[in-house]
């Protein structure tokens, strides 16, 4: 697309060859920035397509619109009557009126919108050829990691509850823990007798079975 002073630029070269210019001398010859905005804020000219930045951008049917308004200036008509005629103006239409020469209405910037020349991948074209993908390994099976016992290093003492039930201390035990512990275990011990979980032998009388 292209920038205003170019758009300006172009108006001026479709306009060169055969334009008598506008018979009231209060109006200019060729459109400038300033009245192109003005044409693009009362509707006169299409907004922008797009702005690179903060620079507004303009295309081939920017151009046409310019060019038939300064046309239809020469004859002598209101911009209130060139609007009047040229808004919703069909495409070919437009054309007719403008007579803009082809070669004005090449786009030549397509960097504007982001249409970026392929530029050479530095690191794709000084590379080898790519060789065959190797074939794949076999993952190895996990290896279960063997739960640390601490049996092996910790003492315990057996406590008999009776009924073949052994409780583990992890520490020496007295007589008259083991008489406590036999006490507090007699409920456990009831339970485990009732759903069948108890020896025949044994007693809870505090020494091991």
């Amino acid at each position: 697309m292209w920038t205003l002073d170019e758009l300006v630029e172009r108006v001026r070269e479709a306009l060169e060859a055969e334009y008598p210019g506008a018979p009231n001398g209060r109006v200019r010859d060729l459109p400038d920035r300033r009245a192109i905005r003005w044409y693009s804020t009362i509707g006169l000219v299409d907004k922008p397509l797009g702005m690179r930045g903060r620079t507004a951008l303009y295309g081939p049917r920017h151009l046409q619109q310019l060019v038939a308004i300064k046309r239809r200036q020469a004859e002598g008509r209101t911009l209130a009557q060139i609007q009047e005629e040229l808004t919703g103006l069909s495409p070919s239409s437009l054309t007719d009126v403008a007579l803009v020469p082809p070669r004005l209405m090449v786009v030549i910037d397509e960097e504007a919108f982001g249409h970026q020349p392929e530029r050479p991948r530095f690191w794709a074209d000084h590379t080898a050829e790519p060789g065959p993908a190797p074939a794949p390994q076999p993952t190895p099976p996990l290896q279960p990691v063997p739960a640390r016992s601490t049996t092996a290093t910790q003492a315990f003492t057996g406590v008999a509850l009776g009924g073949g039930v052994l409780l583990l201390v992890p520490s020496a035990v007295s007589d008259r823990d083991r008489d406590a512990i036999a006490e507090a275990a007699a409920p456990l011990l009831d339970l485990l007798t009732a759903r069948g979980l108890t020896s025949a032998d044994g007693l809870i009388d505090g020494s091991p079975s």
